[in-house]
This record gives C-alpha cells, structure tokens and sequence, in this order.
C-alpha cells in the first residue's frame, strides 16, 4: 500500500438517488428521465471536483444510479463503491473509498446494541415521572467499514450515518388518532416522535462508538447528515462534549469526537457553515466527527487538520426562481442538486512528538 502523507473525507445527502421512473418516499414524484440527466450531471461534477479520499453518502436508493454518477464522471476506476443493500426499495447509506484503502467487509446495522436502555424510573428526580421508550433500530442503517491510510499506523473505523429528520411524524394515520382530540397538535406531537427518534439513534450509535474507543488508539471518523446542527442535543450525545483546547494546551479525549465545523471556526474569522436551507433558515445538518487521532491538541495525535470546506452554493435558489415562486424541491428537481451541501475535511500526517506535549488540556 501507498502511505498516504495527506487525505481527505467528506459527506454528502445525494437527495434521493434513485433510477428514473422508479417509486421513492411517500408523496414524492418518480425522476423523469430528463430530472434523473441533470442529477447525474450535477453529483458527477461535484463528486469528480471534490476528489475525496473517502465520501461518505446518505439518501441512495439504488446501486445502479450512483454506478450511473461514477461513469458520468469518468470517476469510476477511483473508488471502491459501498452500496450492496442499495436495491431500490429503500434508503441506504453508502461510500466510495479510494481504491487500495478499503479493509475487510461492509456492514450496515439495522438494530440498535443491547446494551442501550431507554427506561428511567425517574429516581434521581423525584418530580419525574418515569419513562420508556421502545425503539429498537435506526430508520437508516448505519455503514461501518475500515480503511489502513498507512503501514504504520493503525486501521482507521469509518461510521456513515443518517438520522431521522426533524420532518414530524405524521400521525393521522395511527390508530389511536383521533382528529377532534388530536388534529390541533399533530405537528407538535409528530415533532416530537422524530426527535425522540432521532435522539435514540444518536444515543444507539453513541454506544457502540464508546464500544469501539473506549481504552483503544483506533482512530474513528463519522460521516454523516445527522439532521442537526454542532450544539444540538443530538451531536453533543454523539460527540460527548469534548473541551476543546486553546494555544499549546494538550488533552483529547478517549471515547470523544471532535466537529470539523468547530476545529474550523477556531481558524476562521466569519462562519458561513450551513449545509441545508429550508424556508430561508440556513443550518448545519451535515456533520464531520473526528476522534482525537485527528485532533491539533490531542496528546495522541496523528493526524493535523488541514481544513475544512462547504460547497453550498447550489443551495441558493437559481435566478428568477423566487419570482416564479418555485419551491426549493422543485427548482432543485429542475437543476439536478442535491438540498444539503457537502462537507470536505483535510489532514496531514503529522504524529504529535514528546516535544509536542507541553501544556496540560
């Protein structure tokens, strides 16, 4: 294998990339043939620009549409593709992986670990009632995979993730629903359903990175549209709220994960990080966590980050759409975009020395 000095990574919500015709979510409308040209066009230049060591991608139905991208983009000798569940009749996390990186197998899970319990009596507070909530998978299976960057260092765990939206259940078609009791809040009660949902897989997953971390040097990447933004409840489960170090101070944190949107916002002088517009409200769905082997401070560093970039400018409406009160679905359907932005991380080898480790974190 060829030691890498330098690689990148980077997260993309491909919008729905099924084959043309062909049933999606729904209330949502098949691609025609001429939608399905232009969404190839679009994914394949942007996915061919970016060059991405390994590209993590939510929202693929079908292995053969994002086949499709790779030979539009003349990018298909590059990457190893991970997309085997990706049959059409759901939605499917999947990667492409720089050929000659890829270790061992796939995985896409399902089910949530054993070990994760939702159930509190409420002892600690004696004000709150108890609760359970019985949740036992992810609305998106979770892609795991490995990849060796170099000879010398260890094998590196990839995590590509999707969790639920903060789109409220719909709840008119449950049985227990009852419009006169029940009509006037069910946007309120499906908001919360999917928050619960998707704090629940924030929780699952949280589990088995600790699993994965906890008293070992494997460095972990998560790549991933997580449906919320850097201080959210749902990456604070995620990332367990590492301190993040200032001048020469070093620490890092075991079972911690560090966002690439803060690593860059301690370098930039003005944050323009947003990776999804919906009703003029721009946010940062979509989310890079990096362990502390990616980690500037971090007393086991090996790897310095390089920077981090957004490519969002296709999230702004096209000229003339506003005036023709064109929804953001429809003038991304008629330009072939996809409605989140992709997110690039990049890093340089660069293991921390004794010299390094001067001040304490």
């Amino acid at each position: 294998m060829a030691d890498l000095d330098r690689f990148s990574v980077a997260t993309l919500n491909l919008y729905n990339l099924q084959l043309p015709g062909k049933r999606m979510n729904p209330g949502q409308k098949p691609w025609t043939q001429e939608e399905y040209d232009a969404k190839l066009r679009w994914t394949a230049d942007l996915l061919r620009d970016q060059d991405a060591d390994v590209i993590g991608l939510q929202e693929l139905w079908h292995a053969d549409a994002l086949a499709d991208v790779l030979a539009r983009g003349r990018i298909k000798s590059r990457y190893d593709v991970l997309a085997e569940p990706a049959d059409g009749s759901r939605i499917v996390c999947a990667a492409l992986v720089r050929k000659g990186l890829l270790t061992g197998d796939p995985v896409w899970t399902d089910e949530f670990p054993p070990e994760l319990r939702l159930e509190s009596s409420g002892a600690d507070d004696p004000q709150a009632p108890e609760i359970s909530v019985a949740i036992t998978g992810y609305s998106r299976p979770v892609l795991s995979f490995g990849i060796r960057l170099r000879s010398d260092a260890p094998e590196v765990s990839v995590f590509v993730v999707h969790l639920k939206s903060k789109r409220p259940h719909q709840i008119d078609s449950e049985d227990w629903y009852d419009k006169s009791d029940h009509g006037d809040h069910r946007t309120a009660i499906g908001a919360a359903l999917a928050t619960i949902r998707r704090t629940a897989e924030a929780a699952a997953l949280r589990v088995r990175l600790t699993t994965e971390m906890k008293g070992t040097d494997t460095p972990v990447i998560v790549l991933g549209d997580i449906n919320d933004d850097q201080h959210s409840n749902t990456a604070n489960i995620l990332t367990e709220q590492p301190r993040y170090l200032v001048g020469d101070s070093v620490g890092g944190g075991d079972i911690s994960l560090y966002t690439g949107q803060t690593l860059q916002q301690y370098r930039d002088t003005r944050d323009v990080y947003y990776t999804h517009i919906f009703q003029d409200l721009r946010e940062s769905l979509d989310q890079i966590l990096v362990s502390e082997q990616f980690y500037d401070n971090s007393r086991r560093r090996l790897w310095l980050f390089e920077g981090l970039t957004i490519d969002n400018d296709h999230l702004n409406p096209h000229p003339g759409a506003q005036d023709a009160e064109v929804s953001d679905s429809a003038d991304h359907r008629r330009r072939g975009t996809a409605d989140h932005g992709l997110v690039r991380m990049g890093f340089r080898w660069s293991p921390v020395s004794a010299a390094d480790v001067g001040g304490e974190g």
